[in-house]
């Protein structure tokens, strides 16, 4: 019987243009025997707008949503996660060859790692892209480092969220994405962080779109009263979680 990766992908209109590009990239990755991908898109919303964009492929499966932003799509997806282990993919990034190889790796060598992470590559809208300075070491990271860099760094991590794969069971005990209109993926990242090691893969595992159309780049997402107040959920509920001392995985 085949294992599989579970690629969970939101989309909203003006993105799923670049869906193509998503499915080129998951096209490319070379697994290890006995492995596969199952590519879960969901729409943020209905219409007939997104369907024509999504591939015609027995491993990829559509669904449409009433609208509550990409963190309620993506856990709404979950119930087609159907795999061992969740990846995140945005519908307008892509995936550089042997990025879910090398996430895979890491956590069927380790029991102790319950998420990976991976160096970014910003993709201009030239084809060009552009690397920034930061990233950590390759290799573990602790519980409670992001949250430590997160605070003393203007809110940003050390490590992209865009770039998780995440072990399925513990991505559904914390309840997927969290509710929020913005930085739901930077909340899952934390909390992720307070109840289990994680891991950095120094090659790039990401090519992060810029457009005009993402959402990081709309006024919304840089209005200060939302920002502190999403900012302060995120932290109440890194920090409530690590209180708690929940810890994956559980050990009796």
């Amino acid at each position: 019987m085949r294992r599989r990766i579970i690629i969970i992908t939101a989309v909203h209109e003006p993105s799923a243009q670049y869906l193509a590009d998503a499915f080129k990239s998951l096209c490319e990755q070379e697994l290890p025997e006995g492995w596969e991908w199952h590519w879960v898109i969901q729409q943020d919303g209905k219409s007939d707008a997104v369907a024509p964009h999504v591939p015609d492929d027995p491993r990829v499966t559509f669904r449409q949503g009433r609208p509550g932003g990409p963190g309620v799509a993506r856990t709404m997806a979950l119930v087609h996660a159907d795999g061992e282990y969740v990846k995140v993919l945005d519908a307008d990034d892509q995936l550089p060859p042997g990025a879910l190889a090398r996430d895979l790796a890491v956590l069927e060598r380790d029991h102790t790692i319950g998420w990976t992470t991976s160096r970014v590559l910003d993709l201009m809208p030239d084809g060009t892209t552009v690397g920034f300075p930061g990233d950590p070491e390759n290799g573990p990271i602790e519980r409670g480092a992001v949250l430590e860099h997160w605070q003393a760094n203007d809110f940003r991590a050390q490590v992209h969220p865009a770039t998780l794969f995440v072990r399925r069971d513990l991505l559904l005990a914390l309840g997927g994405w969290m509710a929020l209109p913005a930085s739901e993926d930077t909340g899952l990242l934390l909390a992720l962080n307070s109840t289990s090691r994680g891991w950095f893969t120094s090659e790039v595992g990401l090519l992060y779109r810029k457009w005009p159309g993402q959402a990081t780049s709309q006024e919304a997402h840089t209005d200060v009263a939302e920002r502190d107040a999403r900012m302060a959920v995120v932290e109440a509920r890194a920090r409530a979680l690590s209180y708690f001392r929940w810890r994956y995985p559980v050990t009796e």
